[in-house]
């Protein structure tokens, strides 16, 4: 495989990093190459905020569930779908803009999803490590007013970037015949059990703190009670009213 192949296949989230800082130009060019991701009719529906005020990352990194690492990476991003530019650019060539559509949630969606993961593999094509946040979906209506969102853009996730300071195993992934199917969609409960097996011997086996699980028993806290229920009303609100 070619060089670009191989990068991509060895993502590890980092949660560790270095004193050493990002020149102010590498992380323009991250942007740049984040812009350069596929978009949905170019609509360009993505807004990134460089949270450079230690403060406030400080409390970012408390509201996303105490992830320390916000604050000690070398910049935090947050990767914002934003349907207030595009709506309000067609509304100024006179066009009856038609707002709070859910395929217009989707789109900047896909679109800031799309972005942020061009910003990924370039960060780590330059020797820098990332880990994607989450966690700033916990309380996404304060993170809204601390970073001073309007209405129309809400925050998808959060990117810790920084020098790497650990050196994690590759987290193995599904077998690609679980998730390429041919022609049709065909069941693969036999390949999720393999899988599982081989999940249990990467906790075992990791240097980053071993644990006596699997893939399947790590999932059970996403499904067995209603994940992040306040964020519907909190679309609503943001005016994605999907429609």
């Amino acid at each position: 495989m070619n060089d670009v192949i191989n990068l991509m296949k060895s993502h590890r989230s980092i949660r560790k990093f270095t004193d050493r800082p990002i020149a102010r130009e590498l992380l323009v060019e991250l942007i740049q190459a984040g812009q350069g991701a596929a978009t949905s009719s170019h609509v360009q529906a993505y807004t990134v905020i460089h949270v450079k005020d230690p403060a406030n990352r400080e409390q970012i990194a408390e509201l996303a569930g105490g992830q320390d690492y916000i604050a000690s990476c070398a910049d935090f991003l947050v990767f914002c779908a934003d349907m207030k530019r595009p709506t309000e650019a067609s509304e100024r060539t006179g066009a009856k803009v038609v707002r709070g559509m859910t395929e217009q949630l989707l789109v900047a969606t896909v679109d800031v999803a799309l972005m942020g993961q061009n910003v990924a593999t370039a960060a780590e094509s330059e020797g820098l490590g990332i880990c994607y946040i989450g966690g700033i979906r916990n309380n996404p209506q304060a993170i809204s007013d601390l970073l001073k969102l309007p209405e129309h853009v809400y925050p998808v996730f959060g990117m810790c970037l920084g020098y790497p300071d650990h050196d994690p195993e590759v987290k193995p992934r599904l077998p690609v015949e679980a998730v390429l199917k041919e022609d049709y969609y065909t069941a693969d409960a036999a390949l999720v059990e393999d899988f599982d097996a081989t999940m249990q011997a990467y906790y075992q086996s990791r240097s980053s703190g071993n644990k006596d699980t699997d893939w399947s028993h790590n999932l059970t806290p996403l499904f067995d009670n209603k994940l992040r229920p306040h964020m519907r009303d909190y679309l609503i609100e943001r005016g994605f009213e999907m429609k």
